[in-house]
């Protein structure tokens, strides 16, 4: 088995997302970044730091955030936390300190001191989160840390990873399947599929160019479905549009969807306004409209072979610069995927 094949990523200052279905290899890739997974081909490389023989000073300039709970629950979180700040070379009274600072920032300074085993699934992401920042590390890697958070959580959880560039200047990499989460985070977007690199560009290069036009009609007297009559007057201009229904396109009611390149807006404009004024139908709204991040990948190439789709959120340069490479991991020994 194969994790990850021949991937290479430059991470720049700032938040940058780890996308890819269950099984692209995201777990693997930081387990491999980490120094706790092999790679049996190529380099892999972090801050610098050969991940095959640097691996204990990787650990003391990298913050990990692990998917799943690793948490004792007879312990409390400051107990958790100065341990975790003692393991990363802090000296006890800086790992105190430091400790009361992190659960401050991340809002359990008032439930320091209780056991974790009566933490909430959001209590208990938020202790982990605390200690991959306690050592104050040059770059975070974070693996699905919105993992079984309810909607509130997860907004809150996504507000954090923000606030650690942010306030911090730390640089983040975070993993996720949600397309939608990292739009609304990151910086910057890294697409992995089957473990192979699909995609990587800032998340504004996502939806650049790909653009459309919300447009809302009224019916009339003339028109019944006034809807109808503008998406086949468009159509016989030239136009793309979407209507409700068309997949990719999500829309409601009277709304339609008309593909523009940038450059040409005004002039797309331009020709959905004359439609309408020539079949005397309302006009309601018309207003640029940006594809979110799911959307642009609705028909990935990797989709196309039949791998699984990336998928959509539930509704609703300086010396701290990291890079990042990876290669293979070892078959048979490349841990657990997610």
């Amino acid at each position: 088995m194969t994790a990850l094949d021949r991937l290479t990523m430059d991470i720049t200052p700032g938040v940058t997302g780890l996308v890819g279905a269950n099984g692209a290899g995201k777990s693997t890739l930081i387990k491999i970044l980490l120094g706790l997974a092999p790679a049996t081909e190529g380099t892999a490389a972090v801050l610098g730091l050969d991940v095959s023989r640097e691996g204990a000073a990787i650990r003391e300039r990298v913050g990990y955030m692990p998917e799943h709970d690793c948490l004792p629950p007879d312990v409390s979180a400051t107990e958790f936390v100065v341990h975790m700040a003692r393991m990363s070379g802090l000296p006890a009274t800086a790992a105190r300190e430091r400790t009361a600072d992190t659960l401050r920032h991340v809002g359990l300074y008032e439930e320091r001191y209780r056991a974790m085993g009566g933490y909430s699934t959001g209590m208990k992401q938020r202790v982990k989160l605390a200690q991959a920042l306690v050592h104050d590390p040059q770059l975070v890697l974070l693996d699905e840390p919105t993992n079984g958070l309810d909607p509130v959580g997860r907004d809150d959880m996504l507000g954090l990873i923000r606030r650690v560039h942010t306030d911090f200047g730390i640089s983040v990499l975070v993993t996720s399947h949600l397309l939608g989460e990292l739009e609304r985070t990151c910086d910057h977007v890294v697409v992995i599929d089957g473990g192979a690199l699909l995609r990587s560009s800032s998340t504004a290069d996502f939806t650049q160019g790909t653009a459309s036009l919300a447009v809302e009609v009224t019916d009339t007297d003339t028109h019944p479905d006034g809807t109808a009559a503008l998406r086949e007057a468009l159509g016989k201009a030239g136009l793309d549009v979407h209507t409700p229904g068309t997949p990719g396109a999500p829309g409601s009611g009277h709304l339609l969807l008309v593909d523009v390149a940038d450059a040409a807006t005004q002039d797309t404009r331009d020709v959905v306004r004359d439609a309408v004024a020539d079949l005397g139908i309302g006009l309601v709204r018309m207003e640029q409209r940006r594809h979110h991040i799911a959307e642009v990948f609705t028909e990935t190439p990797a989709q196309q072979d039949g791998s699984k789709q990336l998928a959509a959120p539930p509704p609703g340069a300086d010396d701290r610069t990291p890079e990042l490479a990876a290669a293979r991991p070892q078959e048979g020994n490349s841990g657990d995927v997610a």
